[in-house]
């Protein structure tokens, strides 16, 4: 029954997202070069990718099966990403803009606000307000207290991730197929599982053609209901455990590059490059 509902709520999020991308391609807001970017090649692509993406998991979730909680809670998450990634995406980077982490948390030190550090506030803030709302009670209030930090902070750390994988065409999309994939056949909210990878996969082929990218508002609101998945439906062991595996990769992005990583290990170089062209 529970592949079932992934299944339906995954194709309501591929047809959502499909007619969502194709409205925004014949009347993009504020035309089309707003959302006209260059790619790793220097050639063009849009960002209308991003928020179809999201729309797409935000429109699946109403046909996810999943408790209300869970469902509300995935989509505060989804739209708190996609707002700020959208911010970020459509914002004027001035010349050497700061990146990283520790490039936003020191200019914030110093009192200053740049888009990327509004980015990182409002995602953990929108992080934190669904971990309130999905967050079930069935302990002491200090449990569900350490429950919530560790849900938000699986929230946002996952929005983050994905967005740095965000460098080379289908790879944050396959690494989001992969990764809520197999937390929805390990149990853990299958319906919102089927959601992401749904609205994932209706973006692929676009996304390996270089037609289109992510962008922030794309990955960010992926990554951030990818975390929804796990923080929501999985066991305390199983969120501990993939916590401290998406906020080692964000510490270990600060000092290795994975693009480099990855062309240089062959069974993830061969995955990374899969459907991509030559």
């Amino acid at each position: 029954m529970s592949l079932v509902r992934a299944l339906g709520a995954g194709l309501a999020a591929a047809f959502v997202t499909n007619r969502v991308r194709a409205g925004l391609e014949e009347a993009p807001p504020g035309g089309p070069a707003s959302w006209t970017r260059t790619n790793h090649r220097g050639e063009p692509v849009s960002l209308l990718e991003g928020p179809a993406v999201a729309a797409g998991v935000l429109g699946g979730l109403l046909a996810s099966g999943e408790r209300p909680r869970t469902v509300v809670a995935t989509a505060l998450a989804t739209s708190a990403g996609a707002a700020l990634g959208l911010v970020d995406d459509l914002a004027e980077q001035p010349e050497g803009a700061r990146k990283g982490l520790r490039g936003h948390l020191r200019a914030l030190a110093r009192g200053e606000v740049t888009t990327g550090s509004l980015k990182l506030l409002g995602i953990g803030a929108g992080a934190f307000a669904a971990a309130l709302v999905g967050t079930r009670r069935t302990g002491s209030l200090g449990g569900w207290a350490a429950d919530v930090a560790i849900n938000s902070a699986l929230v946002a750390s996952s929005a983050n991730l994905v967005n740095l994988l965000d460098l080379r065409p289908g790879r944050a999309l396959k690494a989001t197929i992969a990764g809520a994939g197999l937390a929805g056949l390990a149990g853990a909210a299958p319906g919102a599982a089927g959601v992401v990878v749904g609205a994932a996969g209706a973006a692929l082929e676009g996304d390996l053609a270089e037609r289109d990218m992510l962008g922030d508002c794309g990955a960010n609101s992926l990554g951030a209901a990818t975390g929804a998945v796990v923080a929501f439906g999985a066991p305390r062991l199983a969120r501990c455990a993939v916590l401290a595996g998406t906020v080692a990769l964000n510490l270990v992005s600060e000092r290795i590059s994975f693009t480099e990583v990855i062309a240089r290990t062959r069974v993830l170089r061969d995955l990374d490059e899969l459907g991509r062209r030559g």
